[in-house]
């Protein structure tokens, strides 16, 4: 989404999304800072003015931040393990896909996620109830690659997250890609949406009032091929396909 620095630094799809809202919102002073997700939340609950560019919408969060209509589509997230440790997640396949349900009740295996990160209203409800211990939670800005090389040291074998991000951090930190193995999760779908989100105070709201109308006339076509870029090939007609008509809905209504 977000390409801080490395080989493809400016690349993430967010990374040509926010030039474009900026463009279009000449009336606003821009200042662009970098945070993790956990200290985003907080500027969205505590500052007046803060926007963020790609947040998931969950009932929790919308009791205090105001949301924009979708911006991106993204495939959802799955859990990965390394090639050798798949025998760990085969008690819990339900047709290919892993009950995370099951996993995270069983509390035989640590999951790493990122901290205050949303993974989408599903697997979120998850989490939540998860049992006391079943999670190792990063805090820290470089959280995914820390979770994937506390994976390869074998301080945990699971890690939840998005398989792009993750073939991209793991080949930053020189993790062979057929290392690894991704697993959807049972129960979720296959796509979900990215938001902009704003402080829930009048300025906030006003401004995802603006958002909202760059949003249904901005080139989504675009911002899909970037997306789809970076998807197994396999994956990438399909997630064109859905993400063309989404959109098309969206734009319609």
């Amino acid at each position: 989404m977000t390409i801080f620095e490395g080989p493809k630094k400016g690349q993430g799809v967010i990374d040509h999304l926010m030039p474009q809202l900026i463009a279009g919102m000449p009336q606003y002073e821009h200042k662009i800072m970098r945070v993790n997700r956990a200290r985003g939340l907080q500027m969205l609950h505590e500052n007046p003015f803060a926007c963020d560019p790609a947040l998931l919408w969950n009932k929790e969060r919308a009791q205090w931040v105001a949301y924009s209509i979708p911006a991106i589509r993204a495939v959802a997230n799955g859990l990965v393990v390394r090639q050798k440790d798949r025998a760990v997640l085969e008690p819990y396949l339900v047709d290919g896909a892993v009950d995370f349900s099951a996993l995270l009740a069983s509390g035989e295996r640590k999951v790493g996620v990122v901290a205050e990160r949303s993974y989408g209203e599903y697997i979120d409800g998850l989490l939540r109830h998860a049992p006391s211990g079943a999670l190792t939670p990063h805090y820290g800005n470089d959280a995914l690659s820390n979770l994937l090389s506390m994976q390869r040291l074998n301080r945990l074998q699971v890690v939840l997250g998005y398989w792009p991000e993750i073939r991209y951090q793991a080949k930053q930190a020189q993790i062979p890609e057929d290392e690894l193995e991704f697993y959807s999760i049972r129960g979720t779908e296959k796509y979900l949406s990215g938001y902009v989100a704003c402080s829930d105070t009048t300025q906030g709201r006003q401004a995802i009032s603006e958002i909202n109308q760059l949003l249904r006339t901005l080139p989504h076509e675009h911002l899909n091929q970037l997306y789809a870029a970076w998807l197994d090939p396999e994956r990438q007609a399909d997630y064109l396909q859905q993400a063309r008509t989404f959109f098309e809905q969206q734009a319609a209504q």
